[in-house]
């Protein structure tokens, strides 16, 4: 058996019935991580074998006695390489912060160890997360598992990866503009975006404002998923606007199975498309995306075209003017000195001194726009599958394909120019900022052999339905081989 085919549920349950040891699953993702890393380059600052090889053991003694840390018990995990890790270098894929080594874990990476897993490594990001490709003059590119040629997107471009090509049993990410969805889609996993609120973060420096972003977990199948969610999430009191309580649905696998257990019948699924022409989408992203819409549809969902009633421009202003002050907090104390300032690309340069340049009217305006936004959006979702309106929204994961790894980002999307580095990614934006929670499934491959997602969006604090869809759907889709590249 090679335990890196298992699933990250069945390597749990595998473990603690003494089928396989801690000390040989470490040896056998140690061998993983040789064979596959150096192609693709997703796992950075790994430990050295031997010490990881000594923690498993201890795994195993603990285990020896009827001591579980928890259902990851023994795990080899590597994080996020934007959160903080006691001990490992956390460089953010910045120069300036390439010997960063923090002497505290960020709040869930210390529930995942809590919950057993031993910390590897970490997973390859753009500098700063900005960007969907995984780049950095710290570690260099991460490859698409299916073509190395091609990116993997990002920010949790690394850890996708690592995932896809079984390097690690179950990845954690974070999403503000789709870096949970957008790589997943492209690498044939599933990432999870939970709700505002749901995975809480610290330390933040802006624990008001900063509820864009969310950290969240992915795996190579919904079950998997669904327990890392459960690990991360539950309120925590430095986080004030943390949601109560914590998914006891999730609390062990059994119970997990039972709460995700359930089909697609009466299930009302709102296709969002194009959102009426306003994207620019290439070639064959809206069929594949289709097809699996058709899946739904024959699986007992009802899916019909929707339109959401908003201004689309002024709702794309509004983002950029929040997303630039969300960059300030980290980017400007660099952008205040001419030679740390030099070495942020352009990208990083360019948000931070649009945000320096912001009014509080214009960060006002762009709160009351989102405001607004979310009102438009969750007026289109029902609650418990009753009444007008969807259960979910479904919408692709992104607007091209993987495209070259040379390329920073795509400059066009056939005859539209691409006006900012992130406006191809335009089609992750709506789940963030109205706090919603969306998961990217698999939905097929195009006519060059590369994947695709599409995300599922539900209404606010639904994430148990969002992943009790997503569990519906994922039985249509094993012809995909979800994670197996």
């Amino acid at each position: 058996m090679d335990v890196t085919d298992l699933d990250a549920a069945e390597l749990s349950e595998a473990i603690h019935s003494h089928a396989v040891s801690c000390r040989e699953v470490m040896d056998a993702y140690c061998d993983r991580i040789e064979e596959r890393n150096p192609t693709v380059n997703a796992i950075v600052s790994l430990r050295d074998r031997d010490q990881l090889i000594a923690e498993a053991e201890r795994c195993d003694a603990e285990l020896a006695v009827g001591a579980s840390r928890g259902w990851m018990h023994g795990f080899p995990h590597a994080v996020k390489d934007l959160a903080e890790t006691a001990g490992l270098r956390t460089t953010m894929g910045s120069p300036l912060l390439a010997d960063q080594v923090p002497a505290f874990d960020a709040l869930h990476v210390a529930r995942i160890r809590a919950a057993g897993a031993v910390i590897i490594a970490k997973t390859n990001v753009p500098e700063f997360g900005l960007g969907s490709n995984t780049f950095n003059p710290v570690f260099g590119a991460t490859a698409n598992p299916y073509d190395p040629t091609k990116v993997a997107g990002g920010s949790s471009g690394g850890a996708t990866v690592a995932l896809a090509t079984r390097m690690v049993p179950v990845a954690d990410g974070s999403d503000y503009m789709g870096s949970l969805r957008n790589p997943a889609g492209w690498c044939n996993v599933i990432g999870f975006r939970p709700s505002q609120g749901r995975v809480p973060a610290f330390p933040a420096r802006d624990a008001y404002t900063g509820q864009c972003a969310t950290d969240g977990p992915m795996g190579r199948t919904v079950l998997d998923v669904a327990m890392l969610l459960g690990t991360q999430a539950g309120w925590d009191r430095r986080a004030p606007l943390s949601v109560a309580g914590r998914l006891a649905e999730f609390d062990s696998i059994e119970a997990a199975r039972r709460s995700l257990d359930g089909d697609l019948t009466g299930v009302r699924v709102g296709w969002l498309a194009d959102l009426d022409g306003y994207l620019a989408m290439e070639p064959g992203i809206l069929d594949t995306c289709e097809q699996a819409l058709v899946r739904m549809n024959d699986a007992g969902a009802e899916v019909v075209p929707v339109t959401l009633p908003f201004d689309h421009d002024r709702l794309w202003e509004a983002w950029l003017l929040w997303r630039h002050a969300a960059c300030l907090p980290t980017l400007s104390p660099w952008l205040q000195n001419e030679r740390t300032a030099a070495q942020l690309k352009p990208e990083a340069r360019w948000e931070a001194e649009r945000g320096m340049a912001m009014s509080a009217m214009d960060l006002k305006r762009a709160a009351i726009t989102r405001s607004a936004f979310h009102e438009a959006i969750t007026g289109l979702i029902r609650t418990n599958r009753t009444g007008d309106g969807v259960d979910v929204l479904a919408f692709p994961t992104a607007q091209v394909w993987p495209f070259s790894i040379d390329e920073r980002w795509p400059q066009r999307i056939g005859d539209r120019e691409m006006d900012t580095y992130h406006r191809w990614m335009e089609c992750t934006i709506h789940a963030t900022f109205a706090g919603l929670p969306a998961i990217s499934m698999p939905a097929g491959f195009g006519d060059a052999g590369l994947p695709a997602g599409i995300q599922l969006i539900g209404g606010p604090l639904d994430d148990v339905g969002v992943l009790r869809i997503a569990a519906a759907y994922e039985k249509t889709i094993g012809h995909l081989a979800v994670g197996q590249a």
